[in-house]
């Protein structure tokens, strides 16, 4: 992959993240790399390709950080409905 190609990932990772306030998780699974690569591009090289850009991201994903432990909470509440529903059946 040349440094173009890669840029432009670290780009469109960075800007479906502003435009979706999206989860490094969704951003992945949107683009199509993994977790760890589009961490790494938008922490590391975004940095060094748009600096205003990447404190914009860095925003995002400071505050999906901080509510981190909500989501988790929320999504398993809901499993564990969804489950009793079942057994209810």
């Amino acid at each position: 992959m040349d440094k173009t190609s890669i840029n432009e990932r670290v780009l469109l990772s960075a800007r479906y993240i502003i435009e979706n306030n999206a989860t490094v998780r969704q951003t992945a699974e949107a683009v199509g790399i993994s977790k760890s690569t589009v961490h790494s591009d938008v922490c590391d090289k975004l940095r060094r390709i748009d600096l205003s850009l990447y404190e914009q991201v860095r925003q995002i994903l400071e505050y999906n950080l901080s509510v981190r432990h909500i989501r988790g909470g929320i999504s398993t509440k809901h499993r564990y409905e969804m489950l009793k529903s079942k057994d209810d059946n």
